[in-house]
């Protein structure tokens, strides 16, 4: 059975995903590796890990670092979200819910359940942070087709396309102005004080995870 896994994504890259102009993302590779690493797999490369080899005079050495998912796990995406009451939401011309009606994962009451990316609230409600969105309210489900490695820069015209970026220098293939959308896109998702380690000027190593969209398993 494929591992169910969270991710998340800000509210633009939401709308990117229902839209069906993102298929991949890349998440930061953590920790020490040197500038000539070579990565892949080897017969010592544990399950769920890569390997990171490095040579030296008399040999070379190797590091592994595991992976945040493999093909064939099963994503589901965290955004931006809200929980109403049944009584709450605007309903049909008749006041009939158009949404499922679900139970709230932290009141327990019926209701539907909101996205940023989507939808409108209003009053006093106020939207949740991503990373509390509960399994339960998750609409959009990723199956992982794909994990590497490489540096950030090396970033093509087709990553950038596929990272949801649909700029007109994307369509007419213009990589100049198109690495300067994306370098705008992935800086303003690093902390300030991480720019530095993390930046598109540190150009870091980074998880390549590509994946398609498909509707939510039975079996989860």
């Amino acid at each position: 059975m494929s591992r169910a896994l969270p991710i998340l994504f800000n509210t633009e890259m939401v709308r990117a995903i229902l839209d069906g102009r993102k298929d991949a993302t890349r998440r930061i590779v953590k920790g020490f590796i040197p500038d000539d690493a070579v990565w892949g797999y080897t017969a010592f490369t544990p399950k769920g890990y890569i390997s990171c080899r490095v040579t030296f005079a008399d040999g070379y050495g190797e590091k592994f670092f595991k992976l945040p998912c493999e093909p064939g796990d099963i994503l589901y995406v965290r955004e931006t979200w809200e929980h109403f009451e049944c009584c709450c939401c605007e309903g049909d011309e008749h006041g009939n819910c158009y949404r499922e009606p679900q139970q709230s994962a932290l009141n327990k009451s019926c209701g539907c359940y909101m996205y940023r990316a989507t939808d409108e609230i209003y009053g006093d409600a106020r939207w949740h942070p991503n990373i509390h969105m509960p399994k339960e309210a998750a609409r959009i489900w990723l199956k992982v087709t794909n994990v590497r490695v490489e540096r950030l820069q090396e970033i093509t015209i087709d990553g950038i396309r596929n990272e949801g970026i649909s700029s007109m220098a994307v369509h007419a293939g213009d990589m100049e102005i198109a690495l300067k959308e994306w370098k705008n896109l992935w800086n303003s998702t690093i902390k300030k004080t991480d720019l530095d380690s993390y930046g598109w000027e540190a150009n870091p190593y980074v998880f390549v995870i590509e994946f398609i969209r498909i509707d939510k398993p039975e079996e989860i």
